[in-house]
């Protein structure tokens, strides 16, 4: 990588990474069997109600906060730019299944993701649901549910139309689905998929023509690894192909689940904690595939140091449902931010050989404030500030408040501060349960704005907690660019169509329409998937770059583009991993605001290797090739 001082544009400096007591007597521990077990017994009867009704560190109980609650800003107010629903209109009909019928199995509440890619090379944004099944075999044959694939008919400058392609393209096969990843991983220019679920991986090679192949097995990938969740395609040992990580939730059977038995008072059987659950271990699998070869992956894992167990017990540590890819440290190497359920967030550093090192609680992006770990969701990552500053997004359960760490430049090491109350994403997103999660510049000003997609996974929730509704809107926060950073949106600045109430899961953004801003896909956990068309009228300018890699990267996944525009520098990493179980597509979509051109393009490729960029012009897609 080249150094700062022949780096046209610098990034932030963020250097890397860098008791047993006396035996007791026989009475004694006698006793102390006997008070554990009172423990446990109360435990166990307020467990689930403290899950559904914890208040965030540092408040008081009973302490009702209102969604759009902020600190006081002086930032000008949000522009007013519609989203409208559009979903019936363009063809799209997926319906979530989960496999509910009142067993209240956890995986049941966890929803599914959906993937913004292009799926046939045409330039446009396809999209692909991934879907659950009935539990119960019978049912399934009697009524299969699959993931769901549409073709993007849209023609320039006309209404968005989808056309279902499902039938024949390798999809049919149920499966109890959670994530997907999309990438290129045998470089012949077509984009691949990967699926996650309870009990189930597919490996899907795109063979043209809308089709996909199950190659799961013959890569050498596992069809079951228990229940896996987040899932992303990274050159983790940057030798030029895309590598394979996947996150997982908890050691979960429906067996297990019947026997725990959640129940809250007055309702009965309800959906369970994750605390009750051990938890699990992530998977790297390096690809091995050749150039024109059958797929080839090799299983990492182990030595990867991907693996952290609890210090208390020994058990594995991660109950991960999202990760956010991302060079933390600008040294050119990928890192891993891994979103955890009730227990600490993992930072994963990479050590230049294709391994890994934790430093979740060194960098501070672990705990919330008060050292505490939280129910953490959706993640993305993005330079949302002029001055660069890095910042991790996460969703986090219902009275807890979004976070947003932001890295802290002239330090030694890492270091991140959860800034979310400052910049204006904390009060106000306290009260929702939070899961899609990512930024976006929908209103094309050059700033990250940032959208959560939020629903409660309890049905009967009210019944117990009247002020927290099951459905619930989705919250977009406009950057006003000055303190604080991030101001609610309200319906009659985005338009009634957003904020709807939903059980809100996956969420991922593409210019659908080609025309030039990016518009919204949103699932639901057992409801219909929704789109929401951008219609932002404000008259500002972009620039959209798609990036073509050489070698076995050819979609380019982990380079940056800087732009400079009107002085300042907008950086974007080319990433589709992003939000909660996630893909939204691979351009680089550039905000203009109201500049008529920029003063300068620099790429740099994953490999390290930096690009000047004779200056296009805008309002249009560009492509650029990577040099040999």
């Amino acid at each position: 990588m080249p150094s700062p001082e022949h780096d046209p544009w610098p990034g932030p400096e963020l250097p890397g990474d860098g008791p047993a007591s006396p035996d007791d007597e026989a009475s004694a521990k006698a006793l102390q069997r006997s008070i554990m077990a009172l423990v446990v017994l109360g435990i166990l009867a307020s467990g689930a109600i403290a899950w559904w009704s914890r208040p965030a560190p540092g408040n008081t109980p009973g302490t009702r906060l209102a969604a759009n609650s902020t600190l006081a800003s002086t930032s000008a107010p949000p522009p007013t730019v519609h989203f409208t629903d559009v979903t019936a209109a363009s063809g799209v009909r997926f319906t979530h299944v989960n496999g509910a019928r009142g067993d209240k199995l956890l995986p049941e509440t966890m929803g599914s993701g959906v993937a913004t890619f292009d799926m046939d090379g045409d330039g446009d944004a396809d999209l692909l649901f991934v879907n659950g099944r009935p539990w119960d075999d019978a049912a399934a044959r009697v009524a299969p549910t699959t993931a769901a694939l549409y073709r993007n008919d849209t023609r320039p400058g006309g209404p968005m139309r989808f056309t279902d392609v499902t039938a024949g393209s390798g999809l049919e096969e149920p499966i109890h689905g959670m994530g997907v990843a999309c990438g290129d991983f045998d470089a012949d220019g077509r984009v691949d998929l990967f699926l996650t679920g309870v009990g189930a991986n597919r490996l899907l090679r795109n063979q043209a023509d809308g089709r996909f192949e199950d190659v799961t097995a013959s890569a050498g990938l596992p069809r079951d690894t228990g229940w896996s969740t987040a899932a992303a395609w990274i050159d983790a040992d940057r030798d030029g192909d895309l590598d394979l990580f996947v996150a997982h939730y908890v050691e979960w059977s429906a067996e297990l689940d019947r026997r725990i038995n959640h129940t809250l008072p007055g309702l009965g059987r309800a959906y369970g904690q994750p605390w009750s659950y051990t938890g699990t271990m992530p998977r790297l699998f390096l690809n091995q595939t050749r150039p024109g070869g059958p797929p080839r992956f090799t299983d990492a894992s182990a030595g990867s140091g991907l693996w952290v167990r609890n210090p208390a017990n020994g058990q594995p540590l991660a109950k991960s449902l999202a990760v956010a890819p991302i060079d933390l440290n600008d040294d050119g190497w990928i890192d891993l931010v891994v979103a955890n359920d009730t227990v600490q967030n993992l930072v994963f550093t990479n050590r230049h050989d294709g391994t890994f090192a934790e430093v979740g609680i060194a960098s501070g992006i672990a705990f919330d404030a008060f050292g505490h770990p939280r129910g953490a969701m959706g993640i993305d990552a993005g330079r949302f500030r002029d001055d660069e500053a890095l910042g991790i997004a996460i969703g986090n359960f219902a009275n807890e408040m979004n976070a947003l760490y932001v890295s802290q430049p002239g330090r030694d090491h890492l270091v991140f501060t959860d800034e979310a109350m400052p910049e204006g994403l904390g009060n106000a997103s306290r009260q929702l349960l939070k899961f899609g999660l990512f930024f976006f510049d929908y209103d094309l000003d050059g700033r990250l704005d940032l959208l959560t997609a939020n629903g409660h996974i309890e049905e009967q929730i009210e019944r117990l907690q009247p002020e927290v509704p099951y459905r619930q809107p989705a919250q977009l926060f406009w950057n006003a660019g000055t303190g604080p950073s991030f101001v609610p949106v309200q319906p009659g600045q985005a338009g009634h169509d957003l904020f709807t109430p939903r059980v809100a899961r996956g969420s991922a953004y593409a210019d659908l329409d080609r025309d030039g801003d990016p518009d919204v896909v949103i699932t639901q956990c057992g409801g219909p998937a929704v789109i929401l068309r951008n219609d932002q009228s404000l008259g500002h300018h972009w620039l959209r770059i798609r990036l073509v890699g050489r070698g076995g990267n050819t979609g380019a996944v982990g380079a940056w583009v800087r732009a400079r525009v009107q002085g300042r520098v907008l950086a974007r990493q080319v990433m589709p991993t992003r939000s909660y179980l996630s893909q939204s597509e691979l351009p680089i979509h550039l905000g203009l605001g109201n500049a008529r051109a920029i003063e300068g393009l620099q790429v740099r490729w994953p490999d390290g290797r930096d690009q000047v960029i004779p200056v296009p012009d805008i309002d249009r897609e560009i492509l650029l090739q990577e040099p040999p």
